[in-house]
């Protein structure tokens, strides 16, 4: 086990982007078979087509972009550990994490076929309940974050909380589908 974390850790020093996407993927899939399997109890009948829009999203939106992010904060100089830390949690949670909520329930929406009028519809339901509980989940988790985890390591503590948190996104969503599905099914019968 070791050896397989020494590896996993030289690949996030000397191929931050590819081993902080494929990270990503992996944990984006498996929050999502959470959802389904734990909370939704989808057993045999799980939707395998979500699990992999959002494998997809995570390795190929989430995890480059994130990568870039921490790069960007990592070189980012600030008069003080303590300013560091706190600015870069302001920027994080105040300047990043606005538009990456926003972004992952439009994207979930088009590649679910809903076009750009079912990415409005979702993101006017989904995206302040989801904003206002995740700084809740993630401003403590940076704040840790920035103030004792090495930068190169940064990604991996926010993907090991993002498990969870993906969990919870993969139900929102599939929750705010579901209620679009209802809510259509009304416009209809009137």
């Amino acid at each position: 086990m070791a050896s397989v974390l020494r590896l996993y850790n030289a690949a996030l020093i000397r191929r931050p982007v590819l081993a902080q996407s494929a990270t990503a993927a992996v944990l984006f899939g498996a929050g999502d078979v959470i959802a389904q399997q734990v909370i939704e109890r989808q057993g045999k009948n799980h939707d395998f087509m979500r699990t992999a829009r959002l494998t997809f999203y995570g390795g190929a939106f989430f995890g480059p972009a994130l990568t870039k992010w921490y790069q960007l904060l990592n070189r980012i100089k600030f008069s003080s550990p303590t300013k560091a830390v706190v600015y870069r949690v302001w920027l994080d949670q105040a300047v990043l994490t606005p538009v990456v909520v926003g972004f992952f329930f439009g994207t979930m929406s088009i590649m679910e076929g809903k076009g750009i009028s079912g990415a409005k519809e979702r993101i006017s339901t989904a995206y302040a309940p989801t904003l206002i509980r995740n700084w809740g989940v993630f401003i403590p988790t940076q704040i840790i974050n920035f103030a004792i985890v090495p930068h190169h390591l940064r990604f991996v503590v926010v993907s090991v909380v993002s498990l969870f948190w993906n969990t919870y996104l993969s139900a929102v969503n599939a929750s705010s589908q579901h209620q679009e599905v209802i809510e259509s099914g009304k416009s209809t019968e009137k």
